[in-house]
C-alpha cells in the first residue's frame, strides 16, 4: 500500500488575518508541520493543493450585492498574490502542488492541475504514483476539505480525514460535513 497526504489550502487568505479566515487556521497550518515533520511521517507522498484564482466569474460575489457564502464569496487566494501563497506556519516540504479555480470555482483539490503541469491532474499523479491510500487535512473541514475527500473516496482511494489538523468555519457545517464523509465511507478521525 502506498499512502499520500494532501494537505488542502493552508493559504493565507483562509487563515487569521485573510480575505476568508477561518478560526483556528494558523494552527492548522502549525499541526501540519509538526505531523509531517522535518521527514515525511510514513508517507509515501505529500502534496497540497492551492485556490488560485485568475478570472473565477461569479465564484466571486458582486462587490455591491455582497457574498452568499454558498455560490459568491469575497475575492479570495488571487493568483500570485500574497492571499494565495501558503501560511508561514506551513514548513513541509511537497512533492508537488495542485493548483485548483483558476476560470471557475472549485472546492475540490482533484479539480486541480499540477503547478509543474497543469494538464495533470491530483488523481492522475496519484494513480501515477501507485497511490492507494491517503489522508486528507487543512482548511476548511466544510467546504474543501469535503469536498477533496469525498472526490478521493469516488476515486477509490482508501480516505481518512484528520481532523486535528483540520479547521471548520462553523459548527452545523463542520458537523454536517463529517457526517456526510463518515455516511460516505470515509474514515474521520
Amino acid at each position: 500500500m502506498t499512502r499520500a497526504l494532501i494537505v488542502v489550502d493552508v493559504q493565507n487568505d483562509f487563515c487569521e488575518g485573510g480575505s476568508m479566515g477561518v478560526d483556528g487556521g494558523a494552527a492548522v497550518a502549525q499541526s501540519i508541520t509538526d505531523l509531517v515533520g522535518h521527514g515525511r511521517a510514513g508517507y509515501d507522498a505529500v502534496v497540497a493543493t492551492k485556490d488560485w484564482h485568475v478570472d473565477p466569474g461569479e465564484h466571486f460575489a458582486d462587490p455591491e450585492v455582497g457574498a452568499d457564502f454558498v455560490n459568491t464569496w469575497p475575492v479570495h487566494c488571487v493568483a500570485d498574490t500574497d492571499g494565495a501563497g501558503f501560511h508561514e506556519a506551513l514548513a513541509i516540504a511537497v512533492d508537488e502542488v495542485f493548483l485548483k479555480g483558476r476560470t471557475t470555482a472549485s472546492y475540490t483539490g482533484f479539480d486541480g492541475g499540477a503547478a509543474a503541469d497543469e494538464s495533470i491532474l491530483l488523481g492522475e499523479w496519484l494513480a501515477a504514483r501507485d497511490v492507494t491510500e491517503v489522508d486528507v487535512v487543512g482548511l476548511a473541514t466544510d467546504h474543501c476539505v469535503r469536498a477533496t475527500a469525498l472526490d478521493a473516496h469516488r476515486a477509490g482511494f482508501t480516505t481518512r480525514v484528520l481532523l486535528d489538523h483540520c479547521a471548520g468555519v462553523a459548527p452545523d457545517t463542520t458537523e454536517a460535513a463529517i457526517a456526510e464523509m463518515s455516511a460516505a465511507g470515509i474514515t474521520v478521525e
